[in-house]
């Protein structure tokens, strides 16, 4: 074999490498249009999380005053004595009714309830203001007695001359109550006793 033939062959066999190699090798891919990339996009699985809204606190409020201010002649004995409207967030899970007390604690005796909402559903975020009298409601919410023994709201009417504090309290409980439409403050707090999950109170103050 000559010195040409065996360049002849070495060169062959240099091709025959090169191009395997080249076969081998990854291609350069053309970056993708922006119509490719939409179609590209991750979709949603049924298992992919989905967004939900924020919980809410369990928070008693009012639009007609703050926690701890006054509370408009409005809602009280001297004005058109009507009942205010109140919201809350989220109930804590578990509830299955709520209770609403509301009662003057710097009456003689320590209170003096002017207002009791008792099984309204877990569902209920609101209470519109002026909530007509009634010993039942379409929902299943029941009244209970207040201290001067009748169901219904009563504003605030300290004596002439002096302030005193009321208290909104919100109660979400894990049970419904099996009492009748005219309860008492007492058989109220008797049958809630072991059965409370969460309160909240909004307070305001009353002069006359």
């Amino acid at each position: 074999m000559t010195f040409a033939s065996t360049t002849r062959r070495t060169s062959w066999l240099c091709a025959v490498i090169i191009t395997a190699l080249s076969a081998c090798a990854p291609q350069a891919q053309p970056a993708p249009t922006d119509a490719q990339k939409a179609t590209q996009a991750p979709q949603p699985t049924a298992t992919d999380p989905q967004p939900t809204s924020t919980p809410q606190p369990f928070k008693l409020e009012s639009a007609a005053f703050e926690d701890g201010q006054v509370i408009p002649a409005r809602f009280a004995c001297t004005g058109e004595n009507l009942s205010p409207a109140l919201r809350w967030g989220d109930v804590p899970a578990g509830t299955q009714s709520l209770t609403l007390i509301f009662d003057d604690v710097d009456a003689l005796g320590g209170s003096w309830v002017h207002w009791v909402l008792f099984n309204l559903p877990p569902d209920t975020l609101s209470l519109l203001e002026g909530l007509e009298t009634a010993a039942s409601y379409s929902d299943g919410s029941l009244s209970g007695a207040n201290s001067w023994g009748r169901m219904g709201y009563g504003g605030p009417c300290p004596p002439e001359g002096s302030t005193h504090r009321y208290v909104f309290t919100l109660y979400a409980l894990d049970t419904i109550l099996s009492l009748d439409s005219d309860a008492t403050n007492s058989q109220l707090l008797a049958a809630m006793d072991g059965h409370i999950l969460a309160e909240s109170e909004l307070s305001g103050s009353f002069s006359r």
